[in-house]
């Protein structure tokens, strides 16, 4: 439900016309942000934080070409004065990390004299700007778009590079944070969202709203960040060992477009503390809302996940792998600790094949299906985007009627103007059918979640699955951890799949595939499930160890999935974090999470009402800086005035519920 109150300011801008140029002043609703648009020598603007400057100059356009002509919207010309609107919006949000907020923007439409208007949005938190045609007929192509953004100094910069050098569009969008100077980082492509620590704010770029329409990249060039667009794919062929669709050959530009439309929103978040990155709502925020109705039907919860564990239980009497009895076992322990699904990942149907409506003869569907629902628990189906978008129709009707709860999508590895409308396709069809979506392989999200909400997670993170094959010192997972929520997390949901409890000190790690470890705690994993926005939660470990480790198992089985609120009450970027979380009936959650470094802290628990709370808190043992699975769980009673001391090992954690 969106209530929206509008109200026209009349001084919102402040006009400085010349014969040569047009520059128009614009603010957020609070004044603390000032951006400058001028179309002298290009269009640009700047970017004023208070009495601080962060951006230099940001020169911004597109090249257009219809039916021949082309149209260089960076020359353009600032046609009279913009219009002008605060505009307040009351967003309701069941699936996103507030449930509800406000938020107030100042709106300004800037016509160019090109057939484009440039729409900017100014909030407390950040600066967000989109084009919009406005005088084109009949199809036309974008060449290319220009976003490229001088900060006013070489500051440090957290920027997540392409993993694949020879295709660099081409790759999982899963990457640690090179931290670096700006002249000093690597000259390869980045993918979004990107962190700038300009001293007095950081600023996160992200985008909103994608649609039809590549993502950007970011290549540094001094001390600027210079946009980047994935051409329009041209050719395409397959990876026949399962059947994955890739690009072979582009086109000469970037968008193929008809008549006049939006185009995404270019985002610049802004915040003053670390604490206050994740307040920032503006990828949701300017997403197009609920486009599919009724969403009574979305079941967020947590699921069993056979692949991480490599199906790896023991003490059955039957072999395990992928085949009934093994899933029906996974189903008994997803039902036993209130599990909402299972997941059957890769293999339950012949991924050569790229068949998604025939199963393995191992596999039998409907009588798995038959046996969740005795047990409560619905199926979630792995495939690859294009095998289900190039047969979707078919898949969904056959596998809604089984009873099938939706799928968990992987391998877009792209994001060029086609892939992104893959994305939209199959959000659009499995609503229709009352499915659920989980994405892998795929870009940070830009506000689709708002948009189709049967989107309930993606991806784009380097997630639990690198430490089946990350060397010792290769990666640094607990320094990630601690830094990612910050930036990533901005964009909305993350799979990070958590929950390993073979937990190794940062001496002890080694990649393992089939019984694979976690670097850091226990308790930092249990941590996870609260600091991380993920609606469908993955338990990645296999049953056996579950039942081994049956405390552990019941404190994050019995977590919520989706929260009221959430903020950050204490941490700072790639040192520790602190998350508070609050449910509908007025509970209250704490995790948190350490780099490498042991820490101690005060949690101060004035947040909460008056009254009593039973406090369930989970904390690193007195001897997990050497054995990393070593944990206490102890129970006591707690109120406002409470200040509760807390150790984390190193790569430590703790989890605490509060509950009535």
């Amino acid at each position: 439900m969106l209530k929206r109150l509008v109200f026209f300011n009349l001084i919102f801008f402040a006009c400085l016309h010349s014969t040569l140029c047009s520059a128009q002043v614009l603010s957020s609703p609070n004044k603390q942000i000032r951006v400058e648009l001028s179309d002298a020598n290009g269009l640009s603007f700047t970017v004023t934080d208070g009495f601080n400057q962060l951006i230099d100059r940001a020169d911004i356009g597109m090249v257009i070409d219809a039916n021949g002509t082309t149209t260089d919207v960076s020359k353009a010309k600032i046609s009279g004065k913009p219009t002008s609107k605060t505009i307040k919006d009351d967003i309701t949000a069941p699936l996103y990390r507030q449930a509800r907020y406000t938020t107030t923007y100042n709106q300004a439409v800037v016509k160019l004299n090109c057939g484009v208007n440039l729409e900017f949005r100014i909030f407390n938190e950040g600066v967000a700007y989109r084009f919009v045609t406005t005088g084109i007929k009949g199809n036309y192509k974008v060449l290319n778009e220009q976003a490229d953004f001088r900060f006013t100094g070489d500051y440090n910069s957290y920027l997540p590079f392409t993993t694949n050098p020879r295709k660099p569009e081409a790759m999982a969008f899963q990457a640690t944070y090179n931290v670096a100077p700006l002249t000093r980082q690597k000259d390869l492509l980045a993918f979004l969202p990107a962190a700038i620590d300009c001293q007095t704010a950081k600023i996160t770029l992200m985008e909103s709203d994608l649609e039809a329409y590549p993502g950007m990249f970011v290549k540094v060039s001094g001390q600027s960040l210079k946009a980047q667009f994935a051409k329009y794919p041209k050719t395409t062929d397959y990876y026949q060992w399962r059947k994955q669709q890739y690009v072979t050959s582009t086109e000469d530009y970037i968008a193929l477009c008809t008549s006049n439309r939006v185009f995404p929103w270019r985002i610049l978040a802004i915040s003053h503390k670390d604490t206050e990155m994740l307040d920032n709502n503006m990828v949701y925020s300017l997403a197009t809302p609920n486009r599919i109705g009724d969403t009574s039907w979305i079941r967020p919860g947590k699921v069993a996940w056979d692949w991480w564990n490599d199906w790896a239980i023991s003490g059955v009497d039957f072999k395990s792998g992928i085949n009934n009895a093994t899933y029906k076992h996974y189903i008994d322990f997803a039902s036993k600790y209130g599990l909402e699904y299972v997941i059957l990942d890769e293999g339950w149907y012949l991924p050569s094949s790229g068949d998604l409506l025939t199963t393995i003869p191992e596999i039998d569907l409907p009588e798995l299906v038959a046996y969740g629902k005795q047990k409560n628990v619905k199926l979630i189906l792995w495939c690859v985007f294009n095998c289900l978008d190039d047969n979707i129709d078919a898949i969904c009707e056959k596998y809604a009627k089984m009873g099938i709860a939706g799928f968990k999508v992987d391998f877009l590895d792209r994001n060029d103007q086609t892939g992104v409308e893959m994305i939209y396709r199959i959000a659009d069809k499995c609503a229709k059918y009352h499915m659920l979506l989980d994405y892998h392989g795929i870009y940070a999200p830009t506000g689709i979640n708002r948009t189709y909400p049967n989107i309930i997670n993606f991806e784009a993170v380097f997630g639990m699955e690198e430490t089946k094959w990350t060397k010792n010192g290769e990666q640094d997972m607990p320094l990630y951890d601690v830094t990612f929520p910050y930036i990533r997390l901005q964009c909305g949901f993350t799979d990070f799949t958590p929950g390993g409890f073979r937990n190794a000190t940062s001496k002890d790690f080694q990649p393992v595939n089939n019984n694979p470890m976690t670097m850091g705690t226990r308790c930092h994993q249990m941590a996870h499930y609260i600091v991380h926005e993920s609606p469908l939660t993955m338990l990645a470990d296999n049953p056996t160890i579950y039942e081994r480790e049956a405390e552990c198992t019941r404190f994050i089985a019995t977590l919520p999935s989706i929260y009221e609120s959430m903020r950050v009450i204490d941490g700072k970027m790639g040192q520790y974090i602190v998350t508070l979380r609050t449910d509908r009936d007025g509970n209250y959650y704490v995790g948190g999470e350490t780099n490498w470094d042991a820490r101690d802290i005060t949690l101060d628990l004035s947040f909460l009402p008056s009254g009593t709370y039973k406090a369930e808190i989970a904390t690193d043992g007195i001897n997990a800086d050497h054995v990393a699975t070593d944990y206490r769980i102890e129970t006591r009673s707690v109120n406002n005035a409470t200040r509760l001391p807390i150790h984390m090992a190193s790569g430590g954690g703790f989890a605490i519920k509060l509950t009535k």
